[in-house]
């Protein structure tokens, strides 16, 4: 069984018929994985997102009160020098984001954009009580704008200020934030795998628990909730155990006290005087006798099969079931043939191959048997294939119902107990094998039965 445990039906967001936009995962170890990465990537980045938004307004309320102190004391700086050294100073006092210039500069508008406004109104806190201003916009690419006023002796100083922004993002931060959310993946993926491991381990349990119930104990340790449930799935499994061996030995002892009765009408008809009553009391005794064989063999199946598996040559043990049947003078042919071993239950297989076999000859009288290798090599199938009245479709699955009888094409008057199918489909599941029938083109069935080659 694969990984995934037996999850809902995926759901879907769809827009108009068959287009679907979304589809959500059918096991949970993906949906619990998918809704945890998503979560914490999204709480990772909303928090990066706060941090930087944060920084930003904090670094940018510095820089203002940097411009605001560092514009006036340079102001007052180049008003109280001589006119003659004021040009010599003017490099020294320039800064990143803006530099002064002994001249008118240049009018326009006022500036209006939010940052060029915020430095205009950190200049005008610093100089703007002692010296008149007036600033305006330049035109051109990016912020840029230019303040202007007069120093104590009349000369024009301008302020061409081209604002920046907060100091720019690190180049190694969107890497650590890479970094950051493949650490959260790979958290969620360990997570989620050592949360749902354990309902994986009790999906393979309930899996692998054929009719024999002998599959092993789910390991009772881990977790409370995990100790829990392994401890309820294996109490479980012990008290279908304890009632299918009740079952059978009901069954093996309503079988063996009715042989007693039986075999004592079987002497008693016998010395009967009227034949022909004998014979349909015989009739009868034998039909009651068959039915009480096919009722303990079905309930045997249930139960599982004690034989075991071995490596078995299908194309020899097949050409050897058709062999018997040629030499009792049935029409059995065995054409497509192929050399394959599997491992399995050879007797259980030989039932299930002679019970179709028989079946073919008492509706049809008349058998194929073909071998086929796949699909994929992880597979071979056997199928027996006749040129009968076949099956209606509604019912190709019903006729493995124990006691289910078609009364248009296979009725009691061929006989039987209505168990044989029963039979070979819990002797397949006790193997491992599907077992399946189909109708062929041109009329007539195929009953086919897929191993695993493992």
């Amino acid at each position: 069984m694969s990984a995934a445990t037996h999850a809902a039906p995926a759901a879907a967001l769809s827009e108009g018929p068959g287009r679907h936009l979304l589809h959500w995962p059918r096991t949970l170890f993906a949906r619990l994985a998918l809704i945890l990465c998503i979560g914490l990537a999204l709480a990772q980045t909303l928090s990066v997102w706060l941090t930087l938004t944060e920084r930003d307004a904090t670094t940018a309320n510095m820089m203002m009160d940097y411009v605001e102190r560092e514009v006036a004391s340079s102001v007052a700086l180049l008003d109280n020098l001589p006119p003659a050294e004021r040009a010599a100073w003017l490099p020294k006092l320039a800064r990143r984001s803006y530099m002064f210039v002994l001249g008118e500069g240049v009018q326009g508008v006022a500036p209006d954009a939010q940052l060029s406004m915020r430095y205009e109104s950190a200049i005008s806190k610093g100089i703007g009580k002692h010296y008149a201003m007036t600033a305006n916009a330049i035109p051109g690419n990016g912020e840029h704008f230019q303040v202007h006023l007069r120093l104590s002796d009349g000369t024009p100083l301008t302020i061409d200020v081209r604002p920046q922004r907060a100091l720019p993002l690190s180049r190694w931060l969107p890497l650590v934030l890479g970094v950051q959310l493949i650490v959260l993946a790979v958290c969620c993926w360990l997570a989620v795998r050592v949360a749902t491991q354990p309902l994986n381990a009790l999906a393979k349990a309930a899996d692998t628990l054929g009719p024999d119930l002998k599959t092993e104990h789910l390991d009772e340790n881990g977790p409370s909730e995990v100790a829990r449930a392994a401890r309820a799935f294996n109490a479980m499994q012990a008290r279908i155990s304890g009632y299918m061996a009740e079952r059978m030995q009901i069954l093996a002892a309503i079988s063996h006290d009715l042989q007693t009765p039986i075999t004592r009408m079987r002497l008693r008809v016998d010395v009967m005087d009227d034949d022909a009553q004998a014979t349909r009391l015989r009739q009868d005794l034998q039909e009651m006798e068959q039915l009480v064989k096919e009722g303990v063999a079905y309930a045997r199946t249930l139960h599982g099969v004690a034989e075991v598996p071995v490596r078995l040559d299908l194309d020899s043990m097949l050409d050897s079931i058709v062999c018997d049947y040629i030499d009792a003078g049935s029409d059995v042919s065995y054409d497509t043939r192929a050399p394959l071993a599997v491992v399995t239950r050879a007797q259980a297989l030989k039932r299930i191959v002679g019970n179709f076999v028989d079946n073919s000859l008492k509706f049809a009288g008349a058998a194929e048997i073909a071998l086929v290798e796949g699909p994929g090599d992880a597979q071979v199938t056997i199928s027996v294939m006749d040129r009968g009245p076949g099956i209606p479709e509604e019912s190709l699955e019903k006729v493995f119902e124990p006691f289910y009888r078609l009364e248009t094409s296979r009725n009691r008057g061929t006989g039987g107990t209505g168990l044989g199918l029963a039979i070979a489909r819990q002797l397949a599941v006790a193997m491992g094998a599907q077992l399946s029938l189909h109708n062929r083109s041109g009329g007539g069935l195929e009953a086919r039965l897929v191993l695993k080659r493992a």
